[in-house]
């Protein structure tokens, strides 16, 4: 018996393992996807991820981000806040996996390709499709099969919360800023991240299932940047508000979005993946896995308060266009707010 098999081989799980093979466990991920996995994100990583990454021994090639941009959809109000504490990061979501997945290989942790369906357990061990670990942890994603299976998935209120979208594309252009852009419309963000010398992240949230182009061309300023710079394709991910019922459930544990997500307005999946992975692992070993559902909430109380108050004025028709200029007029405001999260 194995001390802990990881269901899933992104960054969440990946971490996970990393920090589990460092204090000794046996641990072994399950991923059936060749790496590395590229998904639809907004690849900027707050300072709080890049320190996270550098107590792993874990190095991303990538550009670094001095703060975060606020622009209006035609450019007439900005706000800026620079962090105050180190940099953040602009990484591809593949050299991400790649950086994670050779320091676990360093540690000698086992990746098998292996889609784990079923999920038992008992007072002593949990099994997997024929895997028996001493705890499971679930890191498979925003759209977790196994929280759905233990029936832990929270059905949204969709009257309440809208359905979110996110959409993402590369642009071969330089970077004219080393800033995260916010750029806002009425409907829509487009987040802008520098990513190296000739490469910008552009995706965009929404609530409107619209095409990436139609969406963007809501946004005229940043189009003119982008309009003759070659591009990839489209990537797509959501609906992004997902709740689960716990973070705990006998001996399976959730981290990164299978333990729930608000939306990525703020850009905080990476960081809160990132340092839960951490906080679990620790309970573990200490023989507290039900203490890890409060180091959760703790790790998380920032990011989900910010967010879902962000959100719930973005949905608001007479506040929304009020949230770039707000920031423009209260810049010390901005700062702390951004500085909470980095």
């Amino acid at each position: 018996m194995i001390d802990l098999l990881v269901v899933g081989g992104g960054p969440a799980g990946l971490a996970t393992a990393i920090h589990a093979a460092r204090r000794g466990l046996d641990v072994v991920v399950a991923e059936p996807r060749p790496g590395p996995v590229d998904k639809a994100c907004g690849e900027g990583m707050m300072p709080a991820a890049v320190r996270a990454l550098d107590a792993l021994d874990v190095h991303v090639p990538g550009h670094a981000l001095r703060g975060i941009r606020y622009v209006d959809a035609v450019g007439d109000h900005r706000a800026e806040a620079l962090f105050g504490a180190g940099h953040g990061l602009g990484a591809r979501r593949t050299a991400l996996h790649a950086a994670l997945a050779a320091r676990a290989a360093q540690l000698g942790v086992q990746v098998v390709p292996h889609r784990v369906r079923r999920v038992s357990q008992s007072d002593a061990h949990v099994t997997a499709d024929g895997i028996t670990a001493r705890y499971l942890v679930a890191a498979d994603g925003l759209h977790s099969p196994t929280r759905r299976a233990l029936g832990l998935t929270v059905r949204p209120d969709t009257r309440r919360h809208p359905l979110r979208y996110g959409l993402r594309r590369h642009y071969t252009v330089a970077p004219w800023s080393d800033l995260v852009e916010v750029h806002w419309s009425a409907d829509c963000e487009a987040y802008v991240t520098p990513l190296g010398p000739r490469q910008v992240g552009v995706a965009v949230l929404t609530s409107r299932r619209l095409s990436y182009d139609d969406q963007l061309a809501h946004f005229p300023a940043l189009l003119s940047r982008l309009h003759a710079a070659d591009r990839t394709p489209v990537r797509g991910a959501g609906p992004l508000r997902q709740q689960s019922r716990t973070r705990v459930a006998g001996r399976v544990l959730f981290v990164g979005d299978a333990a729930g997500y608000v939306d990525a307005l703020t850009g905080e999946g990476i960081t809160l993946a990132l340092t839960s992975a951490d906080a679990l692992v620790r309970c573990l070993h200490e023989g507290r896995p039900a203490a890890y559902e409060h180091a959760w909430s703790r790790l998380s109380r920032t990011y989900r308060l910010l967010t879902t108050t962000l959100l719930w004025a973005r949905t608001r028709p007479r506040l929304a266009p009020l949230i770039t200029p707000t920031a423009a007029r209260f810049p010390g405001l901005f700062h702390r707010a951004v500085n909470l999260l980095a």
